[in-house]
């Protein structure tokens, strides 16, 4: 839902499929003055894995190397039900807080020193993997309006990394 609104936000056109995902590429202006020269621009690229998400590293990983980036210039946005729903936080590194998805990442990258955009969703009652599995693969429970709100600051929050300086907040 969030790389569908950077697409939007961006005007990236259209996906196509490589690298085991679906890719848009393009330039893009970031915030700031209108006036001609005082944008900073950057070449972006969204992938959106076709693989399971524990496997997501299979598309991550040649993406990153037919891009020809840094490790510090990988972005990974992902769900957190380590934080509360609505709590968006960037950082760089870290430990992986048994996310398989980016177990998968950081293997296929050669380390953890990628960027993160961490999503909150909320935990659910029970510790139960089977719940949570569930949990974390179902469809919110929120009210619209506050999912809406949630994508809105996560994209603000990729924006600010893209066009920020490579440090955490």
């Amino acid at each position: 839902m969030i790389a569908r609104e950077l697409v939007e936000r961006w005007s990236l056109g259209a996906a196509r499929e490589r690298f085991r995902g679906r890719i848009v590429q393009g330039r893009v202006d970031g915030p700031g003055p209108v006036t001609e020269g005082e944008r900073p621009r950057r070449q972006v690229a969204i992938l959106c894995p076709l693989t399971y998400m524990n496997d997501a590293g299979r598309s991550v990983g040649p993406a990153r190397g037919a891009l020809r980036l840094a490790l510090e210039q990988v972005i990974v946005v992902h769900d957190e039900i380590d934080l509360p729903f609505g709590e968006v936080r960037a950082r760089t590194g870290g430990g992986l807080a048994g996310h398989n998805g980016l177990k998968s990442v950081s293997r296929a990258l050669g380390g953890a020193g990628f960027r993160r955009v961490r999503v909150g969703v909320g935990r659910p009652a029970s510790t139960d993997p089977e719940i949570v599995a569930a949990y974390v693969l179902g469809r919110f429970r929120e009210p619209e309006a506050e999912i809406v709100q949630l994508i809105a600051r996560a994209c603000d929050e990729v924006e600010r990394v893209v066009f920020g300086p490579a440090r955490d907040p």
